[in-house]
């Protein structure tokens, strides 16, 4: 992989991901841009002990613009967008309307490669191993700063799930805080440590592979399957056998096994409700531990995959019970799900 730092006309930073160590990037951003300016703040609510993002700027993004004016297609035939360059691998930079800015953390984008009508599931074995190394740099470089607690890479996919740029990317957050979530979870796994003396991840992935009426795709690096209290209609999570805390201390087995894995259960997400259906709306997201908290050696490292569509035609809303008080009803069992994930093999 090399990797290439660039700046973009307004100061934000740009970097180039290529499989080749020759690829030359020395494209210059022309536009006239006025320097970024935003009024990200984070704001703690004493009555949950969460903290909200307010970011008013964001008002003001590009939304749904026409496939031939997309910022994250390289620049090209006089058109300038995000990226100077005429093509790209894998590209990440700073996002122009941030959500988290300055003391208040960063975000990023990452456009998984330059086809505009591709998706990730499309990608080669090679180029998703290459995005995979861009999270883990990006990770490594996010947690040197004062301001980044925990690093959270991302991708939302589908128009249901509120995607507003159609090119195929993700996303990458670094939070100044200890997420609600990952709270949640290292409290668990510090409660299980108390009562049993092991840890709360390994025991979770060991308990699934002996039921096996969940699992989805087993491998020798890593393990999927339907939780077996899942809040989605279809939900995967997907485990490294060997525990780490995050995506910097993956060992090679992992790293090579991982794009084939991944990219078979992307490919059976779009193949769950039949041929016909449009493509599978999902929100993928890596879980990683904390930085220079106490517990963050018992955090698992996984990532969690899952479809707000319930059935064809069919959105699960998150109504009174989800969004008033958090109590989450799925309408389907998990050991149906997991059926059907294993029936839709991709060929």
């Amino acid at each position: 992989m090399k990797k290439t730092v660039t700046p973009l006309a307004d100061g934000r930073e740009l970097i180039y991901y290529d499989a080749a160590d020759d690829t030359v990037r020395d494209a210059v951003d022309r536009r006239p841009l006025a320097p970024v300016s935003t009024s990200s703040q984070i704001r703690h609510d004493p009555l949950l002990g969460d903290s909200v993002a307010i970011a008013s700027h964001r008002q003001g993004r590009t939304y749904h613009p026409p496939a031939d004016e997309c910022p994250l297609c390289p620049s090209r035939d006089g058109r300038l967008s995000e990226i100077p360059d005429d093509h790209y691998d894998v590209a990440v930079f700073e996002n122009r309307f941030p959500s988290l800015a300055g003391d208040s953390g960063r975000c990023e984008v990452v456009c998984f490669t330059s086809d505009h009508h591709a998706s990730f599931a499309d990608l080669t074995e090679d180029r998703a191993a290459l995005v995979l190394d861009a999270w883990t740099d990006r990770t490594a470089e996010l947690a040197g700063l004062d301001e980044v607690t925990q690093v959270f890479c991302f991708e939302n996919r589908g128009a249901e799930i509120g995607v507003t740029l159609g090119h195929p990317h993700g996303q990458i957050y670094g939070y100044p805080f200890v997420t609600p979530r990952t709270e949640l979870m290292m409290r668990s796994a510090r409660r299980h440590r108390e009562e049993t003396g092991r840890n709360l991840f390994d025991d979770v992935v060991s308990r699934e592979e002996a039921d096996g009426s969940r699992v989805v795709l087993s491998g020798e690096h890593w393990v999927a399957f339907v939780p077996y209290a899942a809040h989605w209609p279809y939900e995967v999570h997907l485990h490294p056998r060997r525990r780490v805390p995050d995506l910097r201390e993956l060992d090679e087995g992992a790293r090579t096994e991982f794009p084939q894995i991944y990219l078979e259960l992307l490919k059976r997400f779009d193949r769950i409700f039949g041929p016909g259906e449009p493509p599978t709306p999902y929100i993928s997201a890596w879980h990683q531990a904390p930085f220079g908290v106490p517990g963050r050696e018992d955090f698992g490292l996984h990532l969690e995959l899952f479809t707000i569509r319930r059935t064809s035609g069919k959105l699960k809303f998150l109504a009174g019970s989800e969004s008033g008080m958090s109590v989450f009803i799925n309408d389907v069992p998990p050991e149906a799900a997991a059926q059907r994930l294993r029936e839709v093999a991709s060929e």
